[in-house]
């Protein structure tokens, strides 16, 4: 039986950066190529071993079908753990991935490090790292506290590799972190490009496979969670199951925050005025550096602050209007989000128009979702995508312009 084949590199260091990479051959013979780059000076915090790429690489591996081969050295830890990571998901998605056996050429179960109390946090400037970072930070998470002492953004997930907004989007990551005494490492990857999977399932490996790449200093990575355990899906690429089994003995994966809503965790930012200033949700507005204020997750996120009590956060330019939340347009997850946002405004008592367009766009919402779920898989895309360009448009012509750019 032919199998896939993973070469790892050594470690390139030019032009101020290091650049740790591996070769991936799969069994119909295709070829990618897998990179994370950083500045230099972080070439001590880099591992040798193949495990990083190993986890970036599991669904592309899974969705070919074939056994792989890695030319180098892995923890057996983590190739256990991968096991059963392996048999969740294709349980999932049994029409889309099959179960693969990974053999290496060296098994070394690394040792831990002499800063084996030192955590790294996968960082975007969102609410959800935002959170996680503060409560462990502060001492707000009891027995569940760990020492972070840095935060990884990466270049190459919600913003685009070609996009020089990262830049700014990084200096105002890394004065939110500083106000909390902690260090900011900017990382850039093709991992998007090189997997070619539905990003919704695999971002978690995507994540968990750039902090396993720092574990020769760090030994604990954390994920902080996107939904809470009032409306987890397990079907999600970073999830409280699976999470934990992208560890080794040498480097756990941590998922945080599972336990708290969102609003919580806005409520909780609230003491943090760095994060109220530089918080950054946005991924769908033309500047990748900012919130624009208009699509579907800024408006959900102005609505929370609302309900907190916080009114127009100064990392949202402008506010939303009635009209803007009620044709917003809702996908599946996000119509459960906007009826628990607007449970929350019931139990807070609040009594505005703003309820009203809510309610709304939730009645428009819900039977659009309905029929577009009774469709076959190609046109729900086809769909979802004019709905987009609809939107998209539709927000021009209702939203005035930014007037500055930060």
């Amino acid at each position: 039986m032919l199998k896939a084949h993973l070469w790892p590199e050594p470690i390139a260091e030019a032009s101020g950066f290091v650049t740790a990479s591996a070769t991936i051959e799969l069994a119909n013979g295709s070829h990618t190529r897998l990179w994370y780059r950083t500045p230099q000076h972080y070439r001590q915090c880099l591992t040798n071993n193949c495990d990083p790429f190993i986890i970036a690489m599991i669904f592309l591996f899974m969705r070919e079908g074939s056994d792989v081969l890695i030319h180098g050295e892995a923890s057996p830890s983590l190739l256990r753990n991968l096991d059963e990571f392996q048999s969740a998901w294709v349980s999932w998605r049994p029409h889309l991935l099959r179960k693969v056996e990974i053999s290496v050429e060296t098994e070394t179960e690394l040792p831990s490090t002499p800063n084996s109390e030192k955590g790294i946090i996968s960082f975007s400037g969102g609410v959800d790292s935002s959170f996680t970072t503060f409560r462990h930070k502060t001492n707000r998470c009891g027995w569940q506290r760990r020492n972070l002492v840095a935060g990884l953004m990466v270049h190459g997930f919600d913003i685009p590799l070609k996009d020089h907004a990262f830049e700014q989007a990084f200096r105002k990551s890394s004065r939110m972190l500083a106000s909390l005494d902690m260090e900011s490492i900017p990382l850039a990857t093709n991992f998007r490009e090189a997997i070619g999977h539905d990003w919704e399932d695999t971002f978690g490996t995507g994540i968990a496979s750039c902090l396993h790449l720092f574990k020769a200093r760090y030994s604990t990575g954390i994920v902080a969670s996107s939904h809470s355990y009032h409306t987890l899906n397990f079907i999600y690429g970073s999830n409280p199951l699976t999470d934990r089994l992208l560890s080794s003995q040498s480097f756990e994966i941590v998922h945080d925050g599972a336990m708290y809503s969102r609003l919580e965790k806005i409520q909780s930012l609230l003491d943090w005025p760095e994060a109220i200033e530089h918080l950054r949700v946005c991924w769908q507005g033309k500047y990748k550096d900012q919130n624009c204020g208009r699509c579907e997750k800024c408006i959900r996120n102005i609505l929370n602050f609302r309900i907190a009590g916080a009114g127009l956060p100064p990392c949202f330019e402008q506010d939303v209007t009635d009209l803007q939340i009620a044709t917003t347009s809702l996908g599946t997850t996000s119509l459960d989000i906007w009826e628990t946002l607007l449970a929350n405004a019931k139990a807070a008592n609040i009594n505005s128009s703003w309820l009203l367009a809510v309610r709304v766009a939730i009645m428009i919402n819900r039977p659009l979702i309905f029929l577009i779920n009774l469709l076959p898989q190609s046109m729900q895309e086809l769909l979802k995508l004019f709905i987009h360009k609809q939107a998209r448009m539709r927000d021009q012509l209702t939203c005035k312009p930014f007037t500055k750019r930060r």
